[in-house]
């Protein structure tokens, strides 16, 4: 008897031990449960990660027209409030990292043209098919390489691309034009068009929106009509230069931002449980 008694009380004290040492590792693996209005509280650092997002936007604005003439003319700028369009972009990041890169294409109305200026000295002007004055409403489609720096609420753009475009309307101005030729275009006009086009601007951004400003050049490589128009011995070349400025509302077809709310609670949630 005396040497079960000890005994006993050995498997006594084994069996407390274990069942406190079982209730320490259930509550070790059983953490507190914190709602999601706490969770929203915890401070998690925000890095802005920016996503392959699309946008699409319309663009209005203004601008001015002049021409590389060969033989060169004296010209003034000719303005117009004719410049707009509707765009499409798509953002993707270069090499899998690099997310400062896109590729935009749109639909754009816009005028080319011509204002010849008076030489003061032999009180002379320029005449182009009769005209000291033209215009041209082009409708182009362009397609650019777009770089952009993300901030929180503002961005930086510039772009670079090509367009091919239709010279769809004319309007001659000048005293030696007449009703048959004022809106009318000759065999020697060329309407198909085609060129470089690029620019660079500013966005202002709260999402899903972004407002962005942008000054936009426009470079043909077709000229407007034929080189021999007036002589087989003589050519004449007319390439349009155009410079815009436009204000374009866009709106953004996802998130923006890698870190939305639901990443940002999935986060808090890990610094609270400790979980990596």
């Amino acid at each position: 008897m005396k040497k079960i008694f000890p005994l006993i009380l050995i498997l006594l004290l084994s069996a407390a031990f274990n069942a406190s040492a079982s209730g320490d590792r259930k509550q070790k693996t059983e953490p507190r449960k914190y709602s999601n209005e706490y969770l929203d509280t915890v401070k998690v650092d925000k890095e802005l990660v920016i996503n392959d997002y699309v946008m699409v936007g319309v663009e209005y604005g203004g601008g001015v027209s002049r021409q590389l003439f060969n033989p060169p003319y004296l010209q003034d700028n000719l303005w117009s409030m004719d410049y707009y369009g509707i765009s499409i972009t798509k953002y993707s990041k270069m090499f899998g990292f690099m997310p400062y890169f896109g590729l935009q294409a749109g639909l754009f109305h816009g005028i080319e043209g011509y204002k010849m200026k008076e030489n003061k000295e032999t009180g002379s002007i320029a005449i182009v098919n009769g005209a000291i004055q033209c215009s041209y409403k082009v409708i182009d489609i362009p397609v650019t390489a777009q770089f952009h720096y993300d901030m929180d609420h503002f961005k930086l753009l510039a772009s670079a691309g090509i367009y091919g475009g239709y010279r769809y309307a004319i309007e001659r101005v000048g005293p030696m034009v007449t009703d048959e030729t004022r809106y009318t275009f000759l065999d020697t006009d060329h309407r198909i068009d085609y060129g470089l086009k690029g620019g660079a601007g500013f966005g202002i951004v709260f999402d899903p929106f972004e407002v962005h400003v942008k000054a936009n050049v426009r470079y043909a490589w077709s000229t407007l009509y034929d080189p021999n128009y007036r002589s087989e011995y003589y050519f004449s070349f007319a390439y349009p230069l155009d410079i815009n400025l436009s204000v374009g509302l866009f709106v953004q077809l996802g998130s923006r931002s890698g870190k939305d709310k639901a990443t940002l609670r999935k986060e808090a949630k890990a610094i609270v449980y400790g979980n990596n």
